[in-house]
């Protein structure tokens, strides 16, 4: 069995115009979120052997901010720039590709990559990812290669505004 943890970067700044989209910063309001779904998964029990995350200043912030939460060493969070700005193949391909000794991955990355990807991998059907919300995975396959359209099971969805 196999836990896949999609994590979509918390609320990031568009005051900076001269900024490239790559290098926003969170806002407040993501400043205040990213700890608290941390926080959440913590108090689920939430364990995971690996956490990846695109580059762009906006999600390894929060992949930062979740890892520290939820007791997993920041200093070995991966960053693969593969993520940023991803298509839904180039992200099935980073999934296919994990190692099989890691058996629950926490991806952090962007929209809309993200919610079709939930929506490729699980058996349910997300609209949007909101920022910050965390889509849980779960497969029933002994390698993340044997992956495939609709093969797992939704097992959590979580956002900051969900009642």
């Amino acid at each position: 069995m196999r836990i896949l943890t999609l994590v979509r970067h918390a609320k990031s700044s568009w005051n900076d115009a001269d900024l490239r989209d790559f290098d926003r910063p969170l806002n407040n309001r993501g400043l205040k979120t990213a700890p608290e779904m941390g926080k959440r998964l913590a108090e689920a029990g939430y364990k995971v052997d690996i956490i990846i995350s695109s580059p762009a200043i906006r999600a390894i912030t929060t992949a930062k901010i979740i890892a520290k939460e939820i007791g997993f060493s920041v200093q070995k969070i991966q960053q693969n720039s593969e993520i940023y700005d991803a298509s839904v193949n180039t992200l099935i391909d980073i999934v296919s590709s994990l190692v099989d000794s890691s058996k629950r991955v926490m991806l952090v990355g962007h929209n809309p990559g993200f919610t079709i990807l939930g929506n490729y991998l699980s058996n349910a059907r997300i609209d949007n990812m909101p920022t910050c919300s965390i889509a849980q995975i779960q497969f029933d396959v002994g390698s993340w290669e044997s992956i495939t359209e609709h093969s797992g099971e939704l097992i959590d969805f979580d956002y900051p505004k969900k009642p």
